[in-house]
């Protein structure tokens, strides 16, 4: 019997690895899709090859917190009690994907396990503490060294970068498999500027990718680790596997979203966040923190569209209390390559309105959908393991 829970337990830890992929593919490249610098296949396969890379070097850390830290008991970890664990995280990850949204991974499993130790009267509140106290700190750093770069860095980036959308149908970079060695191919006419540009969203989204094999691979893999019955590596591998398979299929609609509905976002403006993002992600992984991307970059366009605002104001004129001028749809107030104005000499009137940066409806459905789903996860868990006889607890 134990054999068998085991084998439904891989399985459901897979489903959830499979959404793992279809939720954080969008994130990581759909800006590149979405300006057709590379293909969806492409994006799937960058995005299988760099989460493994981050869940084989750092991810270790985030699935000792989590498997091993946030209960006091890991005896908690019954092989029913994960399945269980991984099926609310996996069905809760799922309605997002299938909503095309890209809900945050952490807090659905973190919320998930939780319930569980909560329910059992297992869970360490000093670690979960640390948890969600760095889930408030995180964005608020993410927006504040935003703001920095939208108010005093962000048009030299945008001037020296100057990365265009392709207009052509054809991806600006693919791959040529003519020859005995596959070697990358440029749209046809792409200067070396265009191709310089094309090379930094791809880059920054496998920095994108790497960020979330650090985090993520926990989400899949912790409850069954917490158990001891599989070693890390191996449990590693079969989650890896599991999101390669959601990149190449159910991402495609997470892509479409993220690249094409959500925003019409910047590419120069989708670089500094994602940077940004992944940075403070990696950070935390590192010290084995379980961090939303999807949260952290959010705020930290919001920070880049305040600080990219508040450059039609000195900083001494504020300080005499003179009137800020600003607009939230900032972002795009130059035109790519354009030589920026110096900070004061802007007017508001420069700067297109937030209905031209944000696509509202989509917006609103994604900020619905990523606070529903690790609800489901959360309090579907607790309920069950609290009030169904048959886990035992």
């Amino acid at each position: 019997m134990t054999e068998v829970l085991l084998i439904v337990g891989i399985l459901v830890a897979m489903f959830v690895g499979y959404n793992i992929g279809g939720a954080t593919t969008g994130p990581a490249f759909g800006p590149a899709v979405g300006a057709n610098v590379i293909t969806k296949l492409m994006a799937a396969a960058l995005m299988s090859i760099f989460f493994f890379i981050g869940a084989i070097t750092i991810g270790p850390q985030v699935v000792d917190t989590l498997g091993t830290e946030l209960v006091h008991d890991p005896g908690v970890f019954t092989m029913r009690s994960n399945v269980a664990v991984l099926f609310f995280i996996g069905g809760a990850l799922f309605v997002g994907n299938y909503a095309g949204v890209p809900a945050s991974t952490s807090m659905t499993a973190v919320g998930a396990i939780a319930a569980l130790g909560f329910a059992t009267g297992e869970l360490n509140f000093a670690v979960l503490g640390e948890i969600v106290v760095w889930w408030i700190v995180a964005p608020i750093i993410g927006f504040w060294v935003a703001g920095v770069v939208g108010r005093y860095f962000y048009p030299q980036i945008n001037a020296w970068v100057a990365i265009e959308e392709s207009g052509s149908d054809q991806p600006m970079v693919s791959v040529n498999r003519s020859g005995l060695i596959p070697r990358l191919q440029f749209g046809e006419n792409a200067d070396r500027r265009e191709i310089t540009g094309a090379l930094v969203v791809v880059a920054i989204g496998c920095l994108m990718a790497f960020s979330s094999g650090t985090s993520n691979i926990a989400n899949a893999i912790a409850p069954i680790y917490g158990t001891g019955d599989v070693d890390m590596i191996t449990l590693i591998l079969i989650g890896s596997v599991a999101v390669t398979i959601g990149c190449f299929t159910i991402a495609r609609r997470t892509l479409d979203t993220l690249g094409n509905d959500i925003t019409n976002l910047p590419l120069t403006a989708a670089i500094v966040v994602a940077v940004i993002s992944s940075g403070i992600v990696i950070g935390l992984s590192w010290i084995g923190i379980p961090a939303s991307f999807v949260v952290i970059a959010t705020m930290s366009i919001v920070g880049l569209g305040w600080g990219r605002a508040t450059r039609t104001t000195k900083l001494s004129e504020a300080a005499r209390g003179e009137e800020t001028r600003v607009s939230v749809g900032a972002l795009t107030a130059e035109e790519e390559g354009e030589r920026p104005p110096k900070i004061g000499e802007e007017e508001p009137t420069d700067i297109p309105k937030a209905s031209d940066l944000f696509n509202p409806s989509t917006t609103a459905r994604v900020i619905l959908m990523q606070n529903v789903v690790p609800i489901i996860s959360t309090v579907g868990a607790f309920l069950t393991f609290r009030f169904v006889p048959i886990f035992g607890f």
